[in-house]
């Protein structure tokens, strides 16, 4: 019997990466084969089929390639949340915490026009931190989130019930145990 491909078949695990004790789970191998990418784009679409999804915020910077991919699939806007310094127009900014220490991430003042619907999209929810800077962003321009949309999820650090606590639904497309 063919054993059918799951999303997480198609990631790579790298221990002590980058810090001693981490397992860091690689999505550009997920990424580098057109049938699990194809299907993790279509996953990461399915819970918002139907819905109105006027843009697409990808969080820096894997969450650019997901979220590009599925900006295009539902013919919306794309909206890249960078890194502070990266972006060439007007921005505003968000501080925010990571598991090893404190980040700044950007968008620009005109990405997104109020009242417009924004799904988050990136490879992968940790403590959560990223998406709720890039959640906070879209907000502080008028935004309305739909939804936050990731390939893993690592329960263990928090991150699905600090997006759910903000009233955000979340869908992964699968879960790793551990950092």
């Amino acid at each position: 019997m063919i054993k059918r491909l799951q999303v997480e078949d198609y990631i790579r695990a790298i221990p002590d990466f980058p810090h001693e004790g981490i397992m860091f789970r690689d999505v550009t191998t997920l990424f580098g084969d057109a049938r699990g990418f194809r299907m993790a784009i279509d996953l990461l679409l399915h819970p918002w089929a139907g819905l109105r999804i006027d843009k697409v915020i990808g969080l820096e910077a894997r969450g650019f390639i997901l979220g590009g991919a599925v900006a295009h699939q539902l013919s919306v806007g794309f909206v890249p949340v960078r890194k502070k310094g990266k972006l060439p127009w007007k921005t505003i900014a968000q501080e925010y915490q990571l598991e090893y220490g404190e980040a700044i991430v950007e968008v620009h003042e005109d990405a997104i026009e109020a009242g417009e619907q924004v799904l988050i999209v990136d490879d992968l929810l940790a403590t959560g931190g990223t998406a709720e800077a890039g959640i906070r962003l879209a907000e502080r321009l008028g935004g309305e989130i739909v939804g936050a949309a990731f390939v893993v999820d690592l329960p263990e650090l928090g991150g699905r019930k600090r997006l759910e606590d903000l009233g955000i639904e979340v869908h992964a497309l699968c879960a790793f145990d551990g950092h």
